[in-house]
């Protein structure tokens, strides 16, 4: 393990304490004394190299190396680097990775319950409400209660950036109802494809740089990934052309920070603090990334390569919602994914009340300012 770093400052003050000024002074003269190599972090991610999420890492990175003063440099490595995508998990928990960005749903093989913490029936929560939750309703504890203590995962997980409702996806003629997309081989990962496969599809789960190489050989005829950026950036514009936006199949998610157990518990106090605190900063430069990259590439895929872009019809959507009602209930047959749907429940009935309550009708004020934009 890294051994504690040199504080600078008390270094100082131990020599002035201990030689008078003229060792301080010495110490300041020479501070070659004080140098150290960097803390070297392994971080491996699930995104390929060319996706915009690979991006969104950097700005954790660019976030950790900066405020830790370069005591601490991150090796981000794209998935495959070390292990494969869904993969990270195991990784992290075997030491094989320092850290990893990817998602929970990921990993929800091991245990159902890890898609709760990303891709769940949230009871219309958004995904800041959701985000919230995990900081505020009990959702970290939750979590830690599951990987430590349920599973014996030597990990330390942390979220951030709430993801916009990811798109119903894309199909290469349109779908206006259930009965439309029966029989459908679909790509989507976590409680998202029990909740299709509920519906009539028949689900493949595939890493995001798998997706348009399966559409090509026809494993799949729909799929979607989670945005008009790594969509565009994957070429999904070249295998289909109609694209549906806002789903409840994953209505909310965030990026899971994972971290090796040991590696955090060795930290010192401060860089450990900037390697946690930096998930926050990040989420937020995320978001603002987000909302630039997603808008701009949508405007593309429709001015350049000409998606046709529309949003879920409300008979599909009606159906999502009636099949997480189903499988609320087996799903609650397990005690702690209860435990954890009562959590979520009970801080989206108090939340959510407030936010419906409280936000103005946004698509009238669009309208009126941009009239004629959306569809009707």
């Amino acid at each position: 393990m890294q051994s504690k770093a040199v504080n600078r400052r008390s270094f100082l003050k131990k020599s002035v304490i201990g030689g008078g000024a003229a060792a301080a002074a010495t110490a300041l003269a020479t501070p070659a004394v004080l140098a150290q190599s960097p803390l070297v972090v392994k971080m491996q991610t699930s995104w390929p190299a060319s996706d915009i999420w690979m991006d969104m890492a950097k700005q954790y990175v660019d976030r950790v190396e900066s405020m830790s003063g370069d005591r601490i440099k991150i090796d981000l490595l794209p998935a495959g680097a070390v292990v494969a995508a869904f993969q990270v998990m195991d990784a992290v928990n075997d030491g094989v990775l320092d850290a990893a960005h990817s998602v929970s749903a990921y990993w929800y093989g091991k245990n159902k319950a890890a898609s709760l913490f990303g891709t769940g029936p949230v009871f219309g929560g958004n995904p800041t409400t959701m985000l919230s939750w995990f900081y505020q309703g009990g959702g970290r504890e939750l979590y830690r209660e599951l990987t430590q203590d349920t599973m014996g995962l030597n990990v330390v997980g942390l979220l951030g950036f709430p993801m916009p409702a990811q798109p119903f996806g894309w199909f290469k003629e349109p779908v206006n109802s259930v009965a439309d997309i029966k029989g459908f081989k679909y790509r989507t990962v976590g409680l998202a494809a029990d909740l299709m496969q509920s519906m009539g599809m028949s689900v493949a789960q595939l890493p995001g740089g798998e997706i348009v190489p399966a559409m090509e050989r026809g494993v799949i005829d729909a799929f979607e990934f989670n945005n008009p950026s790594s969509d565009m950036r994957f070429g999904a514009q070249d295998v289909a052309k109609n694209y549906y936006l806002g789903s409840y199949h994953q209505a909310s998610e965030a990026f899971e920070f994972l971290f090796n157990k040991d590696f955090m518990d060795d930290l010192d106090d401060d860089l450990r603090a900037i390697m946690e605190y930096s998930v926050e900063a990040a989420s937020t430069a995320n978001t603002a990334f987000a909302l630039d990259n997603y808008s701009s590439d949508l405007q593309k895929l429709q001015d350049e390569s000409g998606v046709t872009v529309r949003q879920t019809p409300q008979d599909i959507l009606q159906a999502e919602l009636e099949a997480w009602s189903t499988m609320i209930v087996d799903l609650e047959s397990d005690p702690f994914v209860k435990k954890v749907l009562d959590s979520q429940r009970e801080w989206v009935e108090r939340v959510t009340y407030y936010e419906l309550l409280n936000a103005p009708d946004y698509r009238l004020a669009y309208e009126h300012f941009f009239p004629g934009k959306l569809p009707s």
